[in-house]
């Protein structure tokens, strides 16, 4: 974005938007916020940008369990437990596992204690070889997406934390794809998003999945909230999670 476009986006001018950046004008606390969100900076960014420009942070960091994000935490549990039979979770920035639904619980059947002891993150859980990642078919593709996915979030956050988990699970080696199952469809199915294609109990079963997250957060801990919704890809996949669960 230039800064003839930022500033219009912002109701100002070039000329000031340039004076900013070079240090020759300090920004109102107002016009700090408002570059924030024209610029679709991170919220906890945008704290740090308060603090460089001399003022102090606008938003809190909650935390979780506290009274005050009772309603919200309730909500959120009852939005994943209503998914059910299908998996559904709620993660934080680092993918640090908050809450899970019946349909996540039964996809981690089998997985060691070791990797299922708090904080569950749902990235280890998934690419780690005594994880999901041998009973996944497409492990390659799959893999290839959740990298893909946290490189973008370390380039938006710049987190350490996130960084420090990118490299370990990075490094995992990958398996080759087990053979086929006794359950393996007898025809391919057209898939309309990459799915992830996992096997439990013999059967393999395709999920797309779906991120969702808060539009216009006020809070740190919120804005980095994140609810992943697994949605079946095809209907060999629906009846066996409504026989299995039901």
């Amino acid at each position: 974005m230039s800064q003839l476009e930022l500033a219009l986006s912002a109701d100002s001018s070039a000329r000031h938007i340039s004076f900013v950046e070079t240090g020759r004008s300090r920004p109102s606390e107002e016009m700090v916020l408002r570059l924030a969100e024209r610029l679709d900076v991170p919220v906890r960014e945008r704290n740090a940008l308060l603090l460089a420009a001399g003022y102090a942070p606008h938003y809190p960091q909650t935390p979780l369990d506290d009274p005050a994000l009772d309603a919200l935490r309730s909500g959120l549990e009852r939005l994943i437990r209503g998914y059910e039979p299908y998996p559904a979770l709620i993660m934080d920035a680092r993918y640090d596992v908050v809450a899970a639904n019946r349909g996540i619980t039964m996809l981690l059947d089998g997985v060691p204690e070791s990797l299922l002891a708090p904080p569950l993150n749902a990235m280890r859980l998934t690419l780690h070889p005594q994880g999901l990642a041998p009973r996944i078919r497409n492990l390659r593709e799959w893999r290839g997406h959740l990298l893909a996915q946290m490189e973008r979030q370390i380039a938006l956050y710049r987190s350490a934390p996130l960084r420090e988990l990118y490299d370990e699970v990075a490094a995992y080696p990958v398996a080759e794809s087990p053979g086929p199952p006794s359950a393996e469809p007898a025809e391919e199915v057209p898939y309309f998003a990459l799915p992830m294609r996992i096997e439990h109990e013999g059967q393999v079963l395709s999920f797309i999945s779906s991120v969702s997250t808060f539009n216009t957060p006020m809070d740190v801990t919120v804005a980095e909230l994140a609810v992943e919704t697994f949605l079946p890809a095809d209907p060999a996949t629906v009846k066996y999670l409504h026989t299995t669960t039901g």
